[in-house]
């Protein structure tokens, strides 16, 4: 007696699925059941890409202690408060070294890159913190105008340094995608949100082209230099590597020319008046036939994302790179 019931109840289903009422029927009872499962899902994806993505929202929450919308999920507003209490903490252990000498060290970079390395994940405990502060800065043993001896602590600007150090000290695993968001947060930290939704921070792009810039330029930290290069099957030289970025990005059509054909479509700006996504030059970095001889792309922060060897950050404050520095210039609007 089984099978014709089973018969019966097929017939049954047909019938009513090739009705246009038993179909809507269907359609009604499929949506109530999955649509909770759809809700539960969207939520899940919304904590996912704020913890992995640093969105906007909790950067600028964070960093600037913003009201928590109460339609921020509970464990998501749980990151964001275990993330100011521990930039409370590094605050103070920053607050507390010594002997600070050439320089000052960068807050707002030590805590944009503790975020790119915990948000959503257990806070390091005070003394992880400390050890964290430790690798943006050397000391060294000096003296004082009456010869006695003491230790100044002076900071790390190279951030390929600081990830040395923190590689070395923590045993963190850092790849160029961490690298590439702790620069994001820095600069929606120290510049603030210049569209909504995007990492296009106080840029000279504010129409959010920055964002696309970055993400393109951050493509190939690693790359090795190469002479000539101007793609990523040959990798790239520096002219090539901004020529690149520019024009794959969307940003700017920057046809193939040399760092001095670069410098020759741009306008000069001061240096206050940079922001990221400008362009810094430099001069006599090797027997070049004309004035103008490296170039990157400004980032903030005095850091400048460029193809040296290989591809990666470099602080433009820098003894070397202080005394070749020749000029920060803007492309025009596209």
């Amino acid at each position: 007696m089984a099978a014709p019931a089973a018969i019966l109840a097929v017939k049954a289903a047909i019938a009513v699925a090739t009705d246009k009422r038993g179909r809507t029927v269907i359609a009604s009872v499929v949506a109530a059941v999955l649509l909770p499962f759809i809700l539960v899902i969207v939520m899940l994806l919304s904590i996912m890409d704020g913890a992995s993505s640093h969105n906007v929202s909790a950067v600028d929450q964070v960093f600037r202690e913003g009201a928590i919308s109460s339609q921020v999920p509970e464990e998501y507003r749980k990151y964001i408060v275990d993330m100011r209490t521990s930039f409370t903490s590094l605050e103070d252990l920053i607050a507390d070294i010594d002997h600070v000498e050439d320089g000052e060290l960068d807050t707002e970079r030590i805590k944009s890159v503790f975020y790119a390395m915990y948000f959503g994940s257990t806070q390091p405990s005070l003394l992880a913190q400390k050890e964290f502060v430790e690798c943006f800065v050397e000391y060294k043993e000096r003296e004082d105008g009456d010869g006695d001896s003491y230790t100044a602590a002076i900071p790390i600007t190279d951030l390929g340094t600081v990830y040395a150090n923190m590689r070395q000290r923590l045993g963190l695993e850092i790849g160029a995608d961490q690298e590439a968001n702790a620069q994001r947060i820095y600069t929606v930290a120290v510049y603030g949100p210049a569209v909504p939704g995007g990492m296009a921070a106080g840029s000279a792009m504010g129409d959010g082209s920055y964002q696309a810039l970055l993400t393109e330029a951050t493509k190939y930290i690693g790359f090795p230099y190469q002479w000539g290069g101007s793609n990523p099957q040959t990798s790239f030289d520096c002219s090539g590597y901004i020529c690149w970025i520019y024009t794959q990005s969307g940003t700017y059509q920057l046809p193939r020319t040399s760092a001095q054909g670069i410098f020759d479509q741009c306008a000069v700006i001061a240096r206050e008046e940079a922001k990221p996504g400008d362009l810094v030059f430099f001069t006599k970095t090797y027997a070049s036939s004309t004035p103008v001889s490296h170039v990157g792309l400004y980032v903030g922060g005095n850091q400048m994302l460029h193809c040296g060897d290989p591809i990666g950050y470099a602080n433009i404050d820098s003894n070397y790179w202080r005394s070749h520095f020749y000029a920060f210039a803007r492309l025009p609007a596209a």
